[in-house]
């Protein structure tokens, strides 16, 4: 994945909502990486670019394959070449640590650098979490109970901040369509549409304030 592109929110954790194929990709990928067998998941990841920041399908841990190669304490050129694929060094994993949080827990200091996060998008906390908490509130109202029925794992907005196209693609399963959203400056724009609905599309504003509609009715 190219830096430049809109790269996609991992965010569905229940298996039987994916199909068999793509379950049965999710796991090797999960698989090599646990295993330290990283030729494997530069392979996997070349032919599914956008699962660079997934974990495994309805794991408990929400490691990605970077989480992996800070618990691994694998060679700093992998580190490297998966943040220079698209992998999120702000990502968090279920019990809230970054991949430099494991690599220092587990004593591995040569990935210390490589792993640290390089802000290029400034948002104070307060402003994100308050940005963060009004597009939960729109993503809930827009899909209701999508969100238990496919276990979502709602977006998290400080992975933009490092990215040089702070924009991304949350699907929904059951939805036909989903949530698109970009960073500017300390507003987020959101478009959300349902794929199979004729002028579903709802284009928002989101600030620290709340969540404003500025055009509906698209496709």
């Amino acid at each position: 994945m190219r830096q430049d592109e809109v790269s996609t929110w991992d965010g569905v954790t229940l298996r039987s909502s994916y199909s068999d194929w793509v379950i049965e990709g999710r796991d090797k990928l999960a698989d090599a990486a646990r295993d330290g067998d990283w030729s494997t998941v530069f392979d996997l990841l070349g032919e599914h670019p956008d699962w660079i920041n997934g974990g495994r399908v309805g794991g408990g841990s929400g490691y990605a394959p970077l989480h992996q190669v800070a618990w691994h304490g694998a060679d700093a050129d992998i580190a490297h070449q998966l943040v220079a694929s698209g992998a999120w060094r702000m990502l968090r994993t279920t019990q809230g640590e970054q991949a430099v949080d494991i690599a220092a827990r587990m004593g591995h200091h040569h990935l210390l650098v490589p792993l640290t996060p390089v802000i290029r998008h400034q948002l104070p906390i307060d402003t994100m979490g308050s940005i963060q908490r009004h597009f939960h509130t729109l993503i809930h109202e827009r899909v209701g109970d999508l969100i238990t029925d496919h276990q979502l794992r709602l977006p998290e907005l400080e992975t933009l901040t490092e990215q040089r196209n702070p924009a991304c693609w949350f699907a929904v399963p059951g939805m036909y369509g989903g949530f698109s959203y970009r960073l500017e400056r300390a507003e987020l724009t959101v478009g959300s549409w349902i794929r199979i609905v004729g002028g579903s599309g709802r284009r928002h504003i989101i600030d620290e304030h709340g969540a404003r509609l500025v055009a509906k009715g698209f496709v």
